[in-house]
């Protein structure tokens, strides 16, 4: 994240990575900028609630399949890339809409108009029916963490005639006009990965005193069903498509041999001054995309306009580069307990990560049938120097798996297909 950070001269972030079917915070980082440095300085991730943009369409398409009315073949008109409510525009990133497309396109390209129109048709007449789902969704509490400052969720409610209007649902749903904090838009992105299950996150996993656990904290549930089984499968693979369609606003972490899925978000600040304008960029999701173990979110706050400031491009790269070292890391354990067969399987996998990896980087791993990709981030995650030759994945490795490599750092790697 330091290096976006530095990239775009922005002011602060965050970025959390959790486990999907345990809450466990796996890391968490804040960096805020003074005198031109980055520094650990406020706990952005739970303490700061801000208008999330467009990762909040999620909670949105989530609200809507819900109601069994429509489902994401839903045609909407996104017309010129703009409509009006009451005088006030909404307006599509491109400036020149879609035309008319579905909802599974809609969420993809994050059209504004599309998203905007599909809620107004369905909750319009009865927008307490929204906020209630919302409400539902464990969107307008705190999540109670066992430390202090977490920031307060605000959902407008229709009932409150001084804090809603008459845009206040089209802007909710392309999310402005409410605030989340980063952790609280990631715990629920954790529940669509985890089929519709919400768990809390979990900061502290157990308290020891002199090597003895004294107290455990356990997976806690916050809400067995958010949603569907159903909805939630539709919107893994709608976050799926975020990333790997090409045209979907997450292209740019696409890989053909690690799975993603997410949402964008680019959200403006300080909206009603423009001479005061600034943008939030962020990226939740979780991977890999087909069987998600871990979520994660990276919000970046007021990157230089003139660098870039579109989610996909100023928080996106920290997601894939935090998925991909991960993976790379779960593929060099996988390979290490081949090698050291009669080792313990941990309770614990991730935390033991780095422990083994340090333990096992003088051994040569397997990597025949591994792309090309995949076996140079692994060897060169360990510090060896990669010669490949060929195309397609590995087919042979000039150094036998699970010999000791001493003073070796070079290897040759043949490739092939088929």
């Amino acid at each position: 994240m330091l290096t976006q950070l530095e990239k775009y001269e922005a002011d602060h972030g965050c970025v959390v990575v959790m486990e999907v079917s345990s809450g466990e915070i796996k890391a968490i980082s804040n960096l805020g900028r003074s005198s031109g440095k980055y520094f650990e300085r406020l706990n952005y991730a739970v303490g700061e609630a801000h208008e999330p943009g467009s990762v909040f369409k999620l909670m949105t398409m989530v609200a809507a399949l819900e109601t069994r009315s429509i489902d994401t073949s839903y045609v909407v008109d996104t017309k010129n890339g703009k409509l009006y409510f009451y005088g006030k525009p909404v307006v599509d990133a491109n400036n020149k809409g879609y035309g008319k497309i579905n909802l599974a396109k809609s969420f993809a390209v994050s059209s504004n108009t599309g998203i905007v129109q599909m809620t107004h048709d369905l909750f319009a007449k009865k927008p307490r029916d929204f906020t209630n789902k919302l409400e539902a969704m464990q969107l307008t509490k705190p999540l109670n963490l066992p430390i202090l400052g977490e920031g307060t969720p605000y959902i407008p409610n229709p009932k409150d005639k001084k804090n809603w209007s008459g845009i206040a649902l089209e802007w909710m749903a392309f999310g402005y006009g409410l605030h989340l904090t980063p952790l609280q838009t990631l715990t629920f992105y954790n529940a669509i990965a985890n089929n519709g299950i919400m768990v809390k996150p979990r900061l502290i996993k157990e308290v020891k005193e002199w090597n003895k656990t004294i107290e455990r904290f356990n997976v806690e549930v916050v809400d067995e069903r958010i949603c569907s089984e159903e909805t939630a499968k539709k919107m893994q693979k709608l976050l799926k498509d975020v990333v790997e369609k090409p045209y979907g606003t997450g292209r740019k972490l696409y890989s053909p041999d690690f799975s993603m899925a997410g949402k964008t978000g680019t959200a403006q600040k300080n909206y009603k001054d423009k001479s005061k304008k600034n943008y939030i960029s962020s990226f939740a999701g979780f991977f890999p995309a087909d069987n998600p173990k871990y979520s994660c979110i990276v919000v970046i706050h007021e990157p230089n306009q003139s660098v870039g400031y579109y989610g996909g491009d100023v928080s996106g790269p920290v997601f894939k580069s935090i998925a991909q070292k991960i993976y790379t890391n779960s593929l060099l354990i996988d390979t290490i307990e081949d090698v050291d067969e009669a080792s313990d399987t941990t309770e614990n996998e991730y935390n033991q990560y780095y422990v083994k990896a340090r333990k096992y980087k003088t051994i040569m791993p397997n990597v025949i049938g591994m792309s090309a990709m995949d076996a140079v981030a692994l060897l060169e995650n360990m510090g060896i120097s990669v010669h490949l030759v060929g195309e397609g994945k590995v087919k042979n490795q000039s150094l036998p798996y699970g010999q000791k490599l001493g003073n070796t750092k070079n290897v040759i790697l043949t490739l092939g297909n088929g």
